[in-house]
């Protein structure tokens, strides 16, 4: 059954921009001129004083949910496994920083949290704390209506152990609070161009990270029950509103094939240069739309 997607935009898109040419409000101004209805945000980035705004922030933070008629969707935060050379955190350490971070969350109105777990390869596979460390949050997560998403980024694929790992996590514990979160940077199939570096060539996995791992967005049908939030990521979109990089005239019809109607929170990923990134995400959201409109059509066609 197909649903219909939700679309935000996280203020990560704005990177370049925030701080510089960009307020808080700008990005909320911006993000809501998409017809967007979530924002997303990084805490250590996006929250004045984290983990503990001041009160005159979180009346900022309220008044502007409400004037722009936004909803928080998703919190990116860290667990710093390697933080200390010579020394990772322990499981209770590590479950620590999730606490923090969740209760900072449920404060700010976020649903999902999204921790980057330390990483024991270049593939991105989680330190084994994570499953430890998640596992003695689940309680609060649950108090809180919190749901805990780790993000598969590129170079990690679906097909993979660290994927499999928290499958597996989700079905013994049967929690409603740990889901996955998908980047579709896993999706691109073509290099970017104009890449600021020189781009590696051969089969390394920073080659992979640049040229992308094409993953067939037909393998989403295997993990769709378990994923709860999509990171819409993409590095360019041409004068045509076309996406260079990511097939999302194959990506689109496959989650709306597997029912998906949460958020697709766009990622902007592209030049780093200042106003791109705005128009870049405009662009993105009407391309998005059009590809959901035209399956949409298609099919009560049929």
């Amino acid at each position: 059954m197909s649903g219909q997607f939700k679309y935000g935009v996280s203020l990560y898109s704005y990177t370049e921009d925030f701080g510089s040419i960009m307020t808080l409000e700008d990005g909320f101004d911006h993000a809501a001129d998409t017809g967007a209805t979530g924002i997303e945000i990084l805490g250590e980035t996006h929250v004045e004083c984290y983990p503990e705004p001041s009160k005159e922030w979180l009346d900022t933070w309220f008044g502007l949910l409400d004037r722009y008629q936004l909803e928080p969707t998703n919190m990116c935060s860290w667990v710093d496994t390697k933080l200390r050379l010579g020394r990772q955190l322990t499981v209770e350490q590590g479950a620590g920083e999730l606490e923090r971070d969740l209760r900072l969350a449920h404060r700010l109105g976020f649903k999902f949290l999204r921790p980057k777990f330390g990483v024991i390869d270049a593939q991105l596979t989680p330190d084994p704390i994570w499953s430890g460390a998640v596992e003695r949050v689940l309680d609060l997560a649950h108090k809180f209506d919190i749901v805990i998403c780790p993000e598969i980024h590129s170079p990690t694929p679906i097909r993979h152990p660290a994927v499999e790992g928290y499958i597996d996590f989700i079905e013994r514990t049967g929690t409603p609070n740990f889901r996955l979160l998908i980047d579709t940077g896993i999706f691109q199939n073509r290099p970017l161009k104009g890449w600021q570096h020189e781009v590696p060539e051969g089969d390394s996995d920073h080659a992979k990270l640049i040229n992308g791992i094409a993953v067939d967005p037909e393998e989403f049908l295997d993990i769709a029950k378990y994923v709860a939030f999509i990171q819409a990521k993409f590095h360019y979109i041409n004068d045509d509103l076309q996406c260079e990089n990511i097939p999302w005239d194959k990506v689109i019809p496959v989650l709306k094939r597997a029912g998906y109607s949460g958020y697709l929170s766009s990622e902007y990923e592209g030049a780093r240069e200042p106003w791109v990134a705005i128009d870049q995400v405009r662009r993105q959201h009407v391309m998005m739309r059009q590809l959901e409109a035209q399956y949409d059509a298609a099919l009560a066609d049929a």
